[in-house]
Order: C-alpha cells, then sequence, then structure tokens
C-alpha cells in the first residue's frame, strides 16, 4: 500500500497521525494540521491516521 501524504495550506505536509490534531464532536469526529489547526479532508486524514512512522 502506498503511503499517503496531503500538503496543508500552511506549507506543512502531513504523513502520520502524529501530524494531525483530532477535534471530537458530538457525532463524529474531525481532523485538522497540527501546524496551524486548519481543516483536515476527512477522507484524507482517516487515511493518515493509520499511517504510523517505522
Amino acid at each position: 500500500m502506498s503511503e499517503t501524504t496531503y500538503r496543508c495550506q500552511c506549507g506543512a505536509t502531513l504523513r502520520f497521525r502524529q501530524d494531525l490534531t483530532l477535534e471530537r464532536g458530538v457525532t463524529s469526529r474531525s481532523w485538522a494540521c497540527g501546524d496551524c489547526g486548519l481543516p483536515v479532508p476527512g477522507v484524507v486524514a482517516e487515511k493518515l491516521s493509520h499511517q504510523h512512522p517505522s
């Protein structure tokens, strides 16, 4: 499986769960960039959340 990466608007490259901030809502959860706090698209964030650095 290939590694997923996401380039945030702030310029940060997100690769792993550690690069994200989890925001829990009442009915769902959402992810944000760990550097700037901008929202990350849900599908991309879920893929990133399952990647761990080796």
